[in-house]
């Protein structure tokens, strides 16, 4: 991940980059770097899987199914979009639909992207791609049995929710909001 030619202006160099660290789960290296400044030096770079995440709505656009899950790292509650990681050779949607159902049991009607986001673009590499489900249809019991307590929240308690410290996920937060925004400029 070397590239010098074609520089632009203010643009951040990656001279070389080794890897310190591998598993499946994460690959943590070491960049070295050029500042638009001139100034050279080592940066740590973590690079994590794809994932991709859902927000689902009723058929009715009016309540989003979320879930209300522990996350360990951090030590907090909150409620999350249906989501997971890539597997391989599948495309971030079909992710979405397939964590979707096996999360909650529901089959999206519809699927389509609603924006993609590097959640913590200055030190990790890790592409998150947020769908929209309009509509889903019951299909089976979930068949992942630790992803938390999946509801339907009305959509309009969400900036609540947000402004509560209730929904801290990223994917979660850049979805609905992303989505709270497009409804406001159909709106107006």
């Amino acid at each position: 991940m070397t590239r010098s030619e074609g520089i632009t202006p203010g643009e951040w160099v990656v001279l070389g980059e080794r890897v310190i660290y591998e598993n499946r789960w994460v690959t943590v290296g070491l960049a070295d770097i050029s500042q638009p400044s001139g100034e050279r030096f080592e940066h740590h770079t973590v690079t994590l899987p794809a994932a991709a995440m859902t927000v689902v709505l009723d058929d009715d656009a009016r309540h989003v199914l979320m879930s209300w899950r522990h996350r360990f790292v951090p030590d907090l509650w909150n409620w999350e979009l249906p989501g997971g990681l890539l597997d391989e050779g599948e495309s971030p949607a079909q992710t979405a639909a397939r964590e979707v159902e096996e999360e909650t049991g529901y089959r999206p009607r519809t699927i389509e992207h609603l924006v993609t986001f590097e959640p913590m673009a200055g030190t990790v590499r890790s592409a998150h791609h947020v769908f929209l489900a309009r509509g889903v249809e019951w299909i089976a019991d979930p068949t992942e049995l630790n992803e938390g307590t999946f509801q339907w929240i009305p959509l309009s308690e969400v900036p609540g929710l947000i402004a509560a410290g209730k929904i801290k996920n990223s994917g979660a937060l850049v979805g609905l909001l992303q989505l709270i925004a497009l409804s406001s400029e159909c709106s107006t």
